[in-house]
């Protein structure tokens, strides 16, 4: 990597960083990262929840496109970790779906968002969630720690996104899986078109393709992956559900089953 892309590199992440402190900083009135339309993003993305289910806080600091909670599916005593944790709403939502038998880890990379939502827990009154600083990029937990990983329009602002793929598929337990939702780009754009229709904080320009989040996660060996677009960020842009999972120990190695009187292959 030459200097001048490792400073254009450093430039950007310091970018988002200082976009998501001011957000940290505004949280009872920010609205969604990835498109200037409160009545479809952020906040509105969970309509559909009941009140008291989560502090005013932490749905107000809500910054993403979908509600990953729920698209994974969340099952009690499971164990769980969200990307990008940001201000807590979809850990505490989380907490609630596993119950006291299930944990929670939340990861962000901000102490002002971690300490956002370490406030928004505690009014919560849940007590089986662990907030943990780092990167998305290099996750602080062991490997095959968790049953199911979900993140809130995060991975689009990863500056090396193959690097949090494989972090995934490391900590996923064999028959983990993902439940994400994302800024997801049509095939047909390029990087460049991407750029053009809005910026990297805004979840725009960082945003995969459809191709490229497939290729990503098969290159780690998630299998099973949907993509479904549910409603439009930008022109060729899209939120989007990403489910994938991590096959069982030696799945890959099992033998096929042949039809009755058909041969294998």
């Amino acid at each position: 990597m030459s200097d001048t892309t490792t400073t254009a590199s450093g430039t950007l992440q310091e970018e988002v960083r200082a976009y998501y402190r001011a957000k940290a900083a505004e949280a009872e009135t920010s609205g969604a990262c990835c498109s200037p339309d409160p009545n479809t993003f952020g906040p509105a993305a969970y309509d559909e929840i009941g009140p008291g289910a989560a502090p005013d806080t932490a749905l107000l600091a809500s910054l993403g496109c979908g509600n990953p909670s729920a698209v994974a599916e969340l099952r009690e005593g499971e164990t769980v970790l969200d990307l990008g944790s940001g201000g807590g709403l979809d850990v505490i939502l989380s907490a609630r779906r596993v119950g006291p038998d299930g944990r929670v880890f939340g990861l962000d990379f901000l102490e002002e968002m971690l300490a956002l939502a370490s406030r928004n827990i505690e009014d919560a009154e849940i007590d089986n969630v662990v907030l943990l600083k780092g990167t998305i990029e290099s996750i602080p937990l062991p490997e095959k720690t968790v049953d199911v990983i979900i993140s809130n329009c995060v991975i689009n602002l990863s500056l090396n996104k193959p690097a949090v793929f494989a972090e995934m598929a490391r900590v996923l337990a064999p028959g983990g899986r993902l439940g994400i939702s994302d800024v997801v780009a049509e095939d047909r754009l390029s990087p460049d078109e991407r750029a053009q229709r809005g910026g990297h904080s805004q979840c725009i320009a960082g945003a995969l393709s459809v191709g490229e989040y497939r290729e990503l996660l098969d290159a780690v060996g998630l299998k099973d992956t949907e993509i479904v677009f549910t409603q439009e960020a930008a022109d060729g842009l899209h939120a989007a559900i990403i489910r994938a999972r991590k096959p069982v120990d030696n799945e890959a190695d099992a033998p096929q089953e042949c039809a009755p009187g058909g041969t294998c292959c």
